[in-house]
Formats: C-alpha cells, structure tokens, sequence
C-alpha cells in the first residue's frame, strides 16, 4: 500500500511539472512569427519591476518593450546588421566575458579577504599625497618630443633641487594638468590608481621627497609626497576591494594560461 501511494505521489509531482512546463511554453505574442513565450514575459516583466525609472511598470509596458525587442532584432537579422564586423566584435566580447565568468564563477565566490591581508598589502603599498609637474606626451611620441619633455622636466627638478619649497608655484605655472592651479596637489590616492611607474617612484620615501622626472604613459612627472597615510586612517573596505580584485585577477590570468596550454597559439614579435 505505502508504494502504492509513493509512486501515486511521484506521479502527480511529474504531471504537475509537466503541466508548469506546459505553461511556461504558452505563447503571449508572436511578432513575425516569432514566439514569446509566457516564462519569457514573466522573467522580462519581473527584472522590469526591480527598476525605478520614469516608466510606470506594467504587464502590458513589459510585453511591448519584448515586442519592440524582437522587431529590432528581426530587423537586423534582415539588413545583415548582425554580420556587421563592429556589431560581431561587440558579440564576441560579449561571449568572451560570458564563458569566463562561466568558468571561474565558482572560483570568485571562494575568494576571501581577512583584516590580515589587508594588513600585509598596506606594509607594502601605503597610500600617499602627492603633488605632480607634469610635462605630457602623445601616445606615440616621436623621439624629439621625449627628448624636449624629458629636459624640461629636468631642468623643473634642478630648481626643486635649490629650492624644494617652490614645487607648488612651478606646478601652477608649468604643471599641464587640471590639478596646475592647486600646485599639483592630487590628495591621497591608493596605489592602484596611480600608474604603476609613478608609484614606484614614491614606494617607501618620505613626506617631503621628490622625485627625478618619472615617465609614464601620460609624460614626464616630477613628484613630491606630501602625507602618508597611516594603517588605522585608511579605507578598509577599499582595500579589501583592492585585495580581492588581485586575487580575481590571478585566478584569471591561470585561467588562461591553462587555455593557452592546449591552443595552437604562433607570434610574430617582429610586428610588434
């Protein structure tokens, strides 16, 4: 009798999914011939709820907003849009982005950061003020253009040298940055939004140091730190952020080092 009623109960469970499938598959619109299924609508519908705009959200707003969406997809497919190289690029990046997530999803979620690491990084990457003369540079600058910026800013250091206290008027006056007027002043930045080579250039000097003309990406910085932050002052949400985002970043890089590993992968670095 107890199986009996087991396989009564499996039974009704199974027409009762088949039946939620069923439901789910029934058609609300067809545009063109093309279905939108109930459990389409529903999920579109409830994602449209969760956002506050000046739209007031209903059932009917919703299946329109599907509609317009399969007309402009179908009238893509029809003009060959989908094939454009611009719109197949955005795609693919698109697919790239979505696989990796895919991947590494469960990977992210192990991650942790404890008051330790943050501990340790901040030993090593303090978070300093500072103030910049900037001489800029084009991306791609020809070799006299470096040469004319590099002695420029030497010739700024070379004074800093005589007289430390005026890198301020000479940041106002030479300085082509927006910060040119405030002295060059950039407040506290942590270490990752400052470029690599600007911040290795102040790693564990004190208030008051300058720098010899720093090239990065942007030009030639003369630099002079003016406070350092101590452990107990700094953002600690941030850095464990910042922490994580490293972590993040490393699993990805193995990621696709391990990819690498069965992809017949050739280069040409005398095109580079």
């Amino acid at each position: 009798m107890k199986k009996q009623f087991s396989v009564a109960i499996i039974a009704l469970m199974v027409a009762g999914t088949a039946v939620a499938q069923k439901n789910d598959n029934q058609v609300v619109a067809t545009v063109n011939g093309q279905s939108i299924t109930k459990k389409q609508f529903e999920e579109y519908h409830l994602q449209n709820l969760k956002f506050v705009g000046q739209r007031k959200i209903t059932k009917e707003v919703s299946l329109q907003d599907l509609i317009n969406r399969q007309l402009g997809i179908q009238k893509a497919k029809k003009t060959g849009t989908d094939k454009d190289p611009v719109v197949v690029a955005k795609q693919e990046d698109i697919l790239f982005h979505a696989q990796t997530s895919k991947d590494l999803e469960n990977e992210f979620k192990k991650i942790s950061v404890t008051d330790e690491d943050v501990k340790k990084y901040y030993n090593d990457n303090q978070e300093y003020r500072t103030a910049h003369i900037l001489y800029r540079l084009r991306a791609e600058p020809t070799p006299k253009e470096v040469e004319q910026a590099l002695l420029q800013s030497s010739e700024i250091y070379a004074a800093l040298q005589k007289d430390p206290d005026s890198f301020a008027k000479l940041a106002n006056k030479y300085s082509q940055t927006s910060a040119a007027p405030v002295g060059g002043d950039l407040g506290f930045q942590p270490p990752t939004r400052l470029a690599p080579e600007y911040f290795e250039a102040i790693k564990g000097q004190k208030v008051g140091f300058i720098t010899k003309p720093v090239r990065t990406q942007m030009g030639f910085h003369v630099i002079k730190i003016l406070g350092v932050k101590s452990f107990d002052q700094i953002d600690k949400n941030l850095y464990k952020k910042i922490i994580y985002d490293k972590k993040r970043d490393a699993l990805i890089e193995n990621y696709f080092k391990n990819l690498a590993k069965g992809a017949d992968i050739k280069t040409n670095q005398n095109l580079l």
